[in-house]
């Protein structure tokens, strides 16, 4: 089947710091095409003389589309450029020889570029969110009108996939049918994310409490911070936000720097900054813990990628963590935005070398079994071919 990637600001071509979106893209690419399936992901071109089109693997391709300045943008500024975006599509869908069976959008940007163009061409579109504008501020960052581009994107396309029941959840809540909903998880490679292998230095004589993911307030980690107070002896390591070499200038990175001065764990905490996607499984495997203490969330893809390299997880009780962290079996969830119960499992946890090696087990066999990205793969095919063959019949009738 031929499968379209819209995937406008998350390229999943290899960057110094890829995101979760950029590696869930990449991820589920190379996974369909290991299906047998033929897909080319479309994404905004940044940069000034990128090749239009990349092989990213056996069966995979990435497409540059020329739409709005050759450079990096913020997110807020990438939906005045969604028409260009939209009209290179059609064009190229309408002319060139390859010509997708279904378009599946990834955010809700590039959901409206694909609904614009695929209309025109009788392409059905698949919407992935990643994240809604309602939680985690996105509303306010990217302006009044997300919630509703979101709520008529639920309405148009012709099917909606939610990576959790709580996404689905709040997609119901903005007026998305539930007849639109479809839930698949997000996968892991279980293949790179794995205990064995090379890990980053540490410090033997210290137990090491890592997260993963970028410095902003709502993920958490001045939380984190807070509760370090907690487990004396203790590592706090942070990957994620700016490269190393820009951490020091670096607001949000200001901001905890100080948040560990205030609460006299300075000398505990360390912030590394971002880091190439090939480095992130010797992190994991460095630590002795996972902690993921976001106050929304909707992707749980650090959980997931150090429970597959044999890592328990402390988490929050919030979005995709409800579903992919067991209470209680592969780790412990606890309230967002309350620094003494996280402290508190964290404390728990660490003192328990017995319970952290039963936690690392089962996580390790339920992030294999159950987030597979074959299995990922096989389920998002299966909507692939619904939606196509729905379209189909439509056309007929």
């Amino acid at each position: 089947m031929r499968i379209a990637m819209i995937s406008e600001q998350a390229s999943p071509l290899p960057t110094a710091a890829a995101g979760a979106q950029q590696r869930h893209v990449a991820d589920l690419s190379t996974a369909l095409a290991a299906a047998g399936h033929d897909v080319r992901v479309y994404t905004r071109r940044d940069a000034p003389g990128l090749p239009g089109v990349v092989p990213m693997g056996e069966g995979v391709h990435v497409v540059h589309v020329p739409a709005g300045p050759p450079r990096a943008l913020p997110p807020e500024r990438m939906l005045s450029h969604m028409g260009d975006f939209a009209q290179w599509l059609r064009t190229e869908w309408r002319e060139a020889d390859w010509v997708p069976e279904v378009a599946h959008a990834h955010f809700w940007t590039s959901g409206l570029a694909a609904v614009t163009a695929a209309r025109r061409v009788g392409i059905p579109v698949v919407q992935s969110f990643h994240e809604l504008g309602g939680a985690a501020g996105g509303a306010a960052r990217d302006g009044p009108s997300r919630n509703g581009y979101e709520r008529a994107l639920g309405r148009a396309v012709d099917r909606v996939v939610a990576q959790s029941h709580d996404e689905a959840r709040g997609l119901v809540r903005i007026g998305v049918p539930r007849t639109q909903l479809t839930v698949v998880p997000a996968g892991v490679d279980s293949e790179r994310f794995t205990p064995e292998g090379p890990a980053a230095e540490r410090d033997p004589e210290r137990t090491r409490i890592l997260s993963v993911g970028p410095l902003v307030e709502r993920k958490g980690h001045g939380d984190v911070i807070q509760a370090m107070r907690y487990v004396p002896g203790a590592e706090y390591v942070v990957v994620g936000g700016p490269p190393a070499d820009r951490l020091a200038t670096d607001p949000q990175a200001k901001r905890l720097r100080a948040l560990a001065e205030h609460y006299r764990v300075a000398d505990r905490v360390r912030l590394v900054g971002g880091v190439p996607g090939a480095e992130m499984p010797g992190w994991y495997r460095s630590a002795d813990l996972l902690v993921a203490a976001p106050w929304h969330e909707q992707s749980a893809l650090a959980s997931l990628e150090a429970m597959a390299c044999g890592l328990p997880v402390i988490g929050t009780a919030v979005g995709g963590l409800n579903e992919t962290v067991v209470d209680g079996l592969t780790g412990d969830l606890v309230p967002a935005r309350d620094p003494r119960a996280l402290g508190g499992a964290l404390r728990r946890l660490v003192n328990d070398k017995v319970r952290r090696f039963a936690y690392a087990t089962a996580a390790l066999d339920r992030a294999r079994q159950a987030y597979s990205w074959k299995r990922v793969a096989s389920q998002l095919g299966s909507v692939y071919l619904t939606v196509a063959g729905r379209r189909s019949g439509e056309a007929i009738a």
